[in-house]
């Protein structure tokens, strides 16, 4: 074969687990933490409990953290961060930190379009020049 395929991506997620008992009680934080009572019947997993966090649940490992452009994100703090990008921009796109001013995401959006890499969130914070 001579190019390679590029897999589905499939995004198998069940959502949150929640910690047994968390909507009963407030003192139970909903923060996950695994059963295990002899008698639980979560950790014995009967028919009506909620489900547990295993391993099916899993992205494939070629497809994991990929956007549905194909790319992986990368957090941009600096116009130094960027220059990284410039040999890999086929496989990762930018996304500007979110404490980052307008001011320097200007200088980041301009030197991410001269290295053509891709910028998740490039219209976030520009201000309008009056």
């Amino acid at each position: 074969m001579a190019g390679q395929l590029k897999p589905k991506i499939v995004k198998k997620t069940k959502g949150s687990f929640n910690r047994f008992q968390s909507d009963r009680f407030h003192r139970v934080k909903s923060n996950w933490r695994k059963v295990t009572g002899i008698d639980n019947a979560m950790r014995r997993r009967f028919k009506g409990q909620p489900a547990m966090p295993k391993i099916g649940y899993g992205s494939n490992k070629r497809t994991r953290h990929l956007m549905p452009n194909g790319l992986k994100k990368v957090v941009v703090r600096n116009v130094g961060d960027v220059d990284l990008l410039l040999m890999h921009n086929g496989k990762y796109a930018a996304e500007v930190a979110h404490n980052v001013s307008s001011k320097k995401r200007v200088d980041i959006l301009a030197r991410a379009k001269a290295l053509n890499v891709k910028v998740t969130n490039a219209a976030a914070r520009l201000r309008s020049e009056e």
